[in-house]
């Protein structure tokens, strides 16, 4: 920061937007922001920040996978949010990721990546991915919070830390199917469980947006 010294982030940083209307506005609303955090300390930068942002390595190499592919979101976090305000939020969420992350560990669940409040995981079985679903389910009942997740079973590509492949599409639009407190799969994920003991019911077919063909979804039961 300015004169060549680090900024060290417990948490990541989150963007905010105010809509003030007017320039004296905005300045007049990040005079008052800054004068009610009094634990914190500003400096005048000394010169600009330089964002250094780690190049693909385009010669690194496609590896086929394959996996069971868990989507899970929270069902209306806005209005939650809003409702609770940013501090209790932060909290809730900060409780929401470690009993997420509990269920992924328990059953053998890969992160690839959080999405706001959504999260995205891989599965070796199809069983640990329906079952870990279930799990976060009860968990985040806790924390006043329901989600929706969606599991597809499909091959994608692997490149160093970036996975690409149509199958992360379709196990997205899976969850975007999902009703609250609700865990769909996909034909394919149902298919490979028929010695499980795991109990579905048909949610019929659907287009799902932007994916070719129709699938046919199948609501894990209690």
């Amino acid at each position: 920061m300015g004169d060549g010294r680090k900024i060290y982030w417990t948490l990541p940083p989150q963007a905010k937007t105010i809509r003030c209307g007017t320039v004296q506005r905005a300045k007049d609303y990040a005079k008052t922001a800054i004068a009610r955090r009094r634990s914190h300390r500003y400096e005048p930068l000394a010169g600009n920040i330089a964002i250094r942002r780690r190049r693909a390595n385009r010669g690194a190499e496609l590896k086929q996978a394959l996996a069971t592919i868990l989507f899970v979101d929270i069902v209306r976090s806005t209005e939650k949010a809003a409702r609770l305000g940013d501090s209790r939020w932060t909290q809730v969420m900060n409780h929401y990721y470690a009993a997420v992350r509990r269920e992924l560990k328990n059953l053998r669940g890969k992160e690839v990546v959080t999405t706001g409040d959504g999260l995205l995981a891989t599965f070796d079985a199809p069983a640990s991915g329906v079952r870990c679903a279930t799990a976060i389910r009860e968990a985040v009942r806790t924390l006043g919070l329901e989600i929706r997740v969606g599991l597809h079973a499909g091959e994608y590509k692997v490149s160093g830390a970036d996975v690409v492949g149509l199958a992360f599409h379709v196990g997205a639009r899976v969850a975007a199917k999902a009703r609250a407190g609700e865990v769909l799969v996909s034909s394919a994920v149902k298919d490979l469980m028929s010695q499980s003991g795991i109990r579905f019911k048909d949610r019929g077919v659907h287009r799902l947006k932007g994916v070719p063909e129709r699938w046919r979804l199948y609501r894990v039961e209690p």
